[in-house]
């Protein structure tokens, strides 16, 4: 690898740099991470961020809003500060740097989508893990290290190495297909962070609205998913793209494929097209030949299956083993909030059910399990405005009328932080929908008093379903406390 200077590194992320050029030592991390020789990357540092940094000894700080008297006093300590214009550069430099000191051989695959990013992560991470690959992955429950807004994927890469002691030997990272920061679309983010991975295999999930307010259109999201395809295109070395051929957007996108990468599509039959994988009644198929039997596989719903056959055609393209893909699907646990079931009479599931797809898919497959009535308790998406709310309630109303339903709604305001606050508005239009829709409901403003009254209403035969976002997050261990772990 070339020297890594911090002139090299301004250079690199079209920054300026205040202070002397020096050799940077140490990885790409958080301030509050440091340790001497480090590189660190804040959106934002002050004057006595700028103290702490060299009193920690790092090597430099890259900002994109020095605020206060940031560039004075890195003058007058003559500390290295670099200032870039986008933030979402200096960290896809890091997370390319790290992933070629770390993981320089190390067989890649990039998930993104609107939904099913996480699970299909997972599902490849716990398949590649069966194969005996050291394997890294940013999942998590929560999405939160998805992006290109701090260092995390670069410190995480740097740690885990050091963790386990072993090569990382293969990778798989979850990219934002939407991205922003402080209200603004961090532009071509997909882009940049599929640029940075260099995968072997991308794998996209569908297109759907989310993240209204940075994008306001179908059409803009597919702009943005489309950059991750572009990256992998534009490397064209053996590469695939694993693509949900029961989404038209994604059947779009693979009609513009000129070369490469090559396609694994999965999918329903349907007469002009036959996909590499799809789901017939006695379980998976590939290539007309069954692969694994419905009745082994450990989940049954739309969004499982579909994950399922995305994990298969990457590993398929990684030519991983069969017998490891099988055994990592059915050993698979999902993460938490996917579906999750978390007690049995009356069946109560989970699920991070936060936008129109998710949330039909969501009520479709738990009203095919309940033998009573479905009760519903909704947590309304928090500071995240009016729009994106009346299609979650509108989607919300079109699933329910066709189900036996009782419909609880909350705010769950006595548990969010100020970042998911629900506003009167955000209440209001969901309210609003469902009187248009002449659907009954219940509103309790604290989660907890909902879950309680949930519970009070149901029967051992009905099925709960807790679907929302993060107002949602804290159920299960409300649930803990008032029913006690199962």
């Amino acid at each position: 690898m070339t020297e890594l200077t911090t002139s090299y590194l301004a250079n690199k992320i079209d920054g300026k740099l205040t202070g002397p050029d020096i050799v940077i030592q140490g990885i790409f991390t958080f301030l509050n991470h440091a340790k001497p020789g480090d590189a660190v990357i804040r959106h934002w540092i002050d004057e006595k961020g700028v103290e702490i940094a060299r009193n920690r000894g790092v090597s430099c700080v890259v900002t994109q809003n020095p605020k206060g008297d940031a560039v004075k006093t890195a003058q007058e300590l003559d500390f290295p500060l670099i200032i870039t214009p986008k933030i979402e550069l200096a960290n896809a430099f890091a997370l390319r740097w790290s992933i070629e000191k770390f993981a320089p051989g190390s067989i890649r695959v990039v998930v993104t989508g609107t939904n099913g990013k996480s699970t299909t992560t997972h599902m490849i991470q716990n398949i590649l893990n069966h194969a005996g690959y050291n394997c890294y992955t940013n999942t998590d429950s929560k999405s939160e290290f998805n992006t290109l807004i701090d260092p995390v994927v670069s410190d995480q890469i740097s740690r885990f190495k050091a963790k386990t002691k072993k090569p990382i030997d293969a990778m798989v990272v979850e990219v934002s297909e939407v991205q922003g920061w402080m209200d603004k679309l961090m532009k071509d983010h997909a882009y940049l962070m599929t640029d940075a991975v260099k995968p072997d295999v991308l794998v996209l999930t569908n297109i759907t609205m989310d993240h209204i307010g940075l994008i306001n259109s179908i059409e803009e999201t597919y702009a943005e998913i489309y950059g991750a395809l572009a990256a992998v295109e534009k490397s064209c070395q053996n590469n695939y793209a694993v693509l949900n051929y029961d989404d038209p957007l994604l059947r779009k996108m693979a009609g513009e494929i000129v070369t490469c990468p090559s396609i694994i599509s999965h999918g329903s039959v349907e007469p002009d097209f036959n996909p590499d994988l799809t789901v017939k009644s006695d379980g998976i198929h590939h290539e007309d030949e069954l692969f694994l039997k419905m009745e082994d596989l450990p989940f049954k719903s739309k969004h499982f299956l579909q994950n399922t056959m995305a994990a298969i055609g990457a590993c398929l393209a990684l030519n991983i083993d069969t017998s490891a893909i099988k055994a990592g699907i059915l050993s698979y646990s999902p993460l938490n909030r996917r579906f999750s079931i978390l007690y049995q009479e009356p069946l109560i599931i989970d699920d991070f059910a936060h936008n129109p797809d998710g949330i039909t898919a969501t009520i479709k497959s738990a009203s095919e399990m309940s033998e009573g009535t479905l009760i519903i308790l909704f947590a309304v998406r928090g500071s995240r405005g009016e729009v994106i709310n009346r299609l979650n309630a509108e989607a919300l109303a079109s699933a329910l009328q066709a189900v036996d339903y009782s419909l609880i709604i909350t705010s769950s305001s006595e548990v969010v932080d100020e970042l998911n606050t629900v506003h009167a508005s955000e209440i209001e239009v969901v309210r609003k929908v469902m009187d248009e829709h002449k659907l009954e409901h219940t509103f309790k403003e604290e989660l907890e008093d909902a879950l309680n009254y949930t519970l009070n209403t149901a029967k051992k035969e009905d099925t709960i379903l807790l679907i929302g976002a993060q107002g949602m997050d804290p159920a299960k261990d409300i649930l803990n406390r008032i029913k006690g772990p199962e």
